[in-house]
């Protein structure tokens, strides 16, 4: 997951940056400063990629091209 997959699956999700924050155990300074491209730790964005898998949100990667896939009815 990179940044803009991450903020796309929040907005996806209807997550406010807080709450999302909130739900991986991280700062929010800390999801900021990844949603603006800028580095944190491995540990920050595997938290981050797990709070929104567990949402249903589904990455992908291929030929140079980025998505992601949120369930039509976000979870709560």
């Amino acid at each position: 997951m990179n940044a803009e997959q991450c903020k796309m699956a929040r907005s996806g999700l209807g997550w406010q940056a807080k709450e999302l924050a909130a739900r991986a155990g991280v700062s929010y300074p800390s999801l900021h400063r990844f949603e603006a491209g800028q580095s944190v730790a491995d540990g920050t964005r595997a938290k981050l990629e797990k709070a929104l898998g567990d949402a249903g949100a589904q990455f992908t990667r291929r030929a140079g091209r980025v998505g992601v896939t949120v369930p039509e009815s976000p979870a709560a």
